[in-house]
């Protein structure tokens, strides 16, 4: 439930603070006074798009914040666990800000969220339903998720499973069609293929070889070189040339040291690190030594070297590859070439397993549509006795549910168990068309095309009051959701909302004083000032005769009307009296 709503700089209002109570709250007030920008400011909440043109002339930015009391279980309590956001006594405080130039920001327990969050914290939490949602309301894909969202213990399970199967279908059905369609190209790929696997057997590359091969070919092309000056360098340390003797002459200054190394610790350390290096000069010339002697030269060997390395180059410059990423690729390529070579066999098997997932979805199908069937008699049931009390007492409501008919062979469509044909749709076989008659003599027809602009508001209203029933959603925001009502059918509209208020908080934006009468709370949005062009409006409560006054201008245009203040007092007692005899 909203608990609180505060709104600043946004279209009109330069800053309201309202607070809700559960119940029944309806916003009234003259027509640009800014009554829609307070369903803004919950659409904002409810993580809806910001639109920097609606910040109040003149402001730098728009900030709306919501305090909203939260579950201790259910969805909305897990999403608030998983991303910690803090509660302030269990209630939910969220923000909007919308600058006027710049990106707007969402806030979530104080913390700046992306605004998919608040769409997703709020879904389970408020439900806006408008004008737009009575025209949604003649689709045929908004009628079927309403039968499904009814239906959902007899439908869902069955609906999954026939997504699941239908996605397999259709790749199995891609895959089939790729292996008729594509044989001069399965063909010419299978060629390719089969020459460069043919060429890297022959080569049997390494990995890193290339790399190995360019060492060794400069080892042996240098050999003597390298033998020269190992053994040069093996000499000069060792003292076997006429040159000076490195290592006698690091032994001999460090026998002069140790000599004196007594006499002062930092002598002694010099007198060590000359034996180390000692020893150092002793090991090198011996790896020197060794060195020298491994080096060959060998000039087969470097030709076999040579002729190795144009082979592996030849190899890369014809298929266009760098050798040691395409050893990696081999063993996919070699995949794809049995999956080419298997030809027809491919195909045949890939048939009988499109057969297979027809004969196994079929029944899906059939279920799922038998269980859409079941669900549709009892929602028409339930929405015909909603409307009964919203003064269509003759109405008569059908979801009509028929089988997509197919034609024999046709693809994407599948045989049932009568041995018709029906085409498989991404939500099933099913056709869903909701039929209204308004009255006993109408004939049932789509609901577009049968209901006035006040019936198709009520149809609305009837429905999604069925669905509070299944899934109640704490807060309800109707935005003049009886449009094209009028007299005694104004008056059901308002005594159904407030009968759903009993269980679910309910905002409504109203033009009609029949449906405020029954409101526990009326708030009036109100235009305060016009100062250098710019218009600013207050939300006030109003009680009393404060409250009738209100009720009169929505009777007769203007307030100061006895007829009217007298017709709003009979309204407000009327209402009282029906909610008495709601409890």
């Amino acid at each position: 439930m909203i608990e609180e709503l505060r709104i600043r700089d946004l279209g009109v209002i330069r800053e309201a603070e309202l607070t809700l109570h559960p119940g029944l709250t309806v916003i009234t007030g003259e027509t640009g006074a800014g009554k829609t920008m307070l369903l803004t400011g919950i659409d904002l909440i409810r993580g809806g798009r910001p639109d920097a043109t609606r910040v109040r002339p003149g402001a730098a930015r728009a900030h709306v914040e919501a305090v909203i009391a939260v579950p201790l279980k259910g969805e909305v309590a897990t999403i608030v666990a998983e991303l910690e956001i803090e509660l302030d006594d269990d209630a939910l405080i969220l923000g909007r800000t919308v600058p006027a130039e710049g990106r707007a920001r969402a806030l979530a327990g104080g913390r700046a969220v992306p605004s998919s969050t608040l769409s997703d914290l709020t879904a389970g939490l408020i439900a806006v339903h408008g004008q737009g949602d009575q025209q949604r309301l003649t689709r045929s894909d908004t009628q079927r998720q309403i039968l499904d969202r009814v239906g959902a213990e007899l439908i869902s399970g069955q609906l999954d499973r026939y997504h699941t199967l239908l996605v397999q279908l259709r790749t199995a059905r891609a895959a089939l069609h790729e292996s008729l369609t594509s044989g001069a190209q399965r063909e010419a790929e299978a060629q390719q293929l089969q020459q460069i696997l043919a060429d890297h057997d022959s080569l049997a590359p390494k990995p890193g070889e290339a790399a190995e091969l360019a060492a060794q070919a400069l080892r042996l092309s240098h050999a003597e070189a390298l033998r020269e000056a190992a053994h040069q360098a093996h000499e000069a340390l060792s003292g076997d040339s006429d040159e000076v003797d490195v290592g006698a002459l690091v032994a001999s200054a460090r026998r002069v040291l140790d000599h004196e190394r007594e006499h002062d610790a930092a002598l002694g350390v010099l007198a060590d690190r000359l034996s180390e290096l000692s020893a150092q000069v002793t090991d090198v010339a011996s790896e020197l030594a060794s060195y020298a002697a491994s080096i060959d030269s060998d000039p087969a060997r470097l030709e076999s070297v040579q002729q190795r390395r144009l082979s592996l180059t030849t190899f890369e410059r014809r298929h266009g590859v760098v050798l040691d990423e395409f050893v990696d690729l081999v063993p996919g390529m070699r995949v794809r070439l049995d999956e080419l070579n298997e030809g027809d066999g491919r195909a045949v098997r890939l048939a009988a397993e499109v057969e297979g997932l027809l004969e196994e979805i079929a029944p899906v199908a059939e279920g799922l549509h038998d269980a859409r069937s079941v669900t549709a008699r009892d929602l028409g049931e339930r929405v015909g006795s909603e409307l009964t009390a919203l003064a269509m007492p003759q109405a008569r409501v059908e979801w009509r549910i028929d089988v997509q008919v197919g034609t024999d062979g046709e693809e994407g469509a599948v045989v049932l168990s009568d041995g018709t044909s029906a085409v498989l749709g991404s939500h099933g076989i099913d056709e869903v068309a909701l039929l209204l008659a308004s009255h006993r003599e109408a004939p049932l027809q789509p609901l577009a095309r049968a209901a006035s602009g006040g019936e198709l508001s009520r149809v609305m209203l009837a429905i999604e009051v069925v669905l509070s029933g299944l899934d109640p959603i704490p807060t309800m925001v109707f935005d003049e959701v009886d449009a094209g009502v009028g007299g005694r059918a104004a008056v059901e509209v308002g005594r159904r909302l407030a009968e759903l208020a009993r269980t679910t908080q309910v905002l409504v934006v109203t033009h009609l004083a029949q449906v405020a009468a029954f409101a526990d709370r009326h708030l009036v949005v109100v235009r305060s000032s016009d100062t250098d062009d710019v218009t600013s409006s207050d939300v006030t409560a109003v009680e009393g005769e404060t409250r009738v006054r209100e009720l009169a201008r929505m009777l007769a245009g203007f307030e100061d009307s006895a007829s009217a203040a007298e017709h709003a007092r009979e309204l407000m007692q009327m209402a009282d009296e029906q909610r008495k005899q709601m409890t």
